[in-house]
């Protein structure tokens, strides 16, 4: 048995590769309460391209060995094939987002679709190590490199929620007059007294504290909070329907201090749920901010003088 392993390393450390890079992929899709990737035609797509990927990262290895440098000009053609999957994901998302009460918004889309590119490049990386340490050692080792990888894979599966910049506190709702407030953040005006009673009985309010500058720079970026609407609207619903603007779910930002106020209408009526949701909103990478990190905003060292 032995001999035999030893006599089908490259076949044996290639297709430990692809198992390894598939278990990966599968690892990191999953359909949640986005309901994307669909089931099951948007998951058999995207776990065909993890095969693929896997496959590549696997063979590169014993084509590197043999010497065959042109073999590497493949990932060259499969990284351009990945780009297209993100331009893929970006314009299927962008049409279904046209049809939504509450939309996700360009920059969440585009923060999705990256992912999904990114995802393929760490089904790569973990068959190739594992086809890597199976073909220079033994199946082994490439198991346990594999294992490894896959660990780190989890850990980059998901990055940093709101939580992190800041806390959400539950805020009353008031409409006074015309005047719709949470808390003391101005939202907007409301002329219909219909809507002014229906904000009344469901309105819910949540008011954002930036813990820092770079909290504060995230938070108002528009497309980060049309993730926070998107993701409160999707789990606990929301009360209205097409052509009716003042029912429409807003994040306003209190220019004084870079506090945001929420208003939305849910069809559940639940701070708490609302507040943990908010919590674990995803920042999404082009939203982030930190202005902090400028060399400007750096504390000199002591002794040390700008000029």
């Amino acid at each position: 048995m032995n001999q035999l392993l030893l006599e089908n390393r490259t076949l044996l450390g290639v297709l430990l590769g692809i198992l390894l890079g598939t278990i990966a992929r599968l690892l990191m899709l999953r359909t949640d309460y986005r309901q994307y990737p669909t089931y099951p035609h948007g998951k058999i797509i995207h776990i065909s391209l993890g095969v693929i990927a896997a496959a590549l990262g696997a063979v590169a290895v014993p084509a590197l060995f043999n010497k065959d440098y042109t073999a590497i000009t493949f990932l060259t053609l499969a990284a351009q094939q990945f780009r297209d999957v993100r331009k893929m994901e970006r314009e299927t998302l962008t049409k279904i987002d046209s049809l939504e009460l509450v939309g996700r918004g360009s920059t969440y889309i585009e923060g999705i679709a990256m992912v999904f590119e990114g995802r393929n490049y760490l089904v790569i990386m973990v068959a190739l190590l594992t086809s890597l340490f199976a073909i220079s050692f033994n199946w082994i080792w490439g198991i346990a490199a594999g294992a490894v990888s896959l660990l780190i894979v989890r850990a980059l599966r998901s990055g940093k929620s709101v939580s992190h910049i800041a806390e959400a506190v539950h805020a009353p709702v008031r409409v006074e007059g015309p005047n719709l407030y949470v808390g003391d953040i101005y939202i907007m005006n409301v002329g219909l007294k219909s809507n002014q009673q229906i904000i009344a009985e469901r309105g819910l309010g949540l008011i954002l504290q930036p813990y820092n500058a770079n909290g504060k720079a995230t938070l108002s970026n528009l497309g980060q909070r049309q993730a926070i609407l998107f993701d409160l609207s999707t789990i606990l619903g929301v009360y209205r329907d097409e052509g009716e603007p003042s029912l429409i779910p807003m994040a306003k930002l209190d220019m004084k201090d870079g506090r945001l106020a929420v208003f939305f209408l849910p069809q559940e009526i639940d701070a708490a749920k609302a507040r943990e949701i908010i919590h674990r909103v995803p920042i999404l990478e082009s939203a982030v901010r930190m202005p902090l990190k400028a060399s400007i905003n750096q504390e000199p060292k002591e002794g040390e003088t700008h000029g």
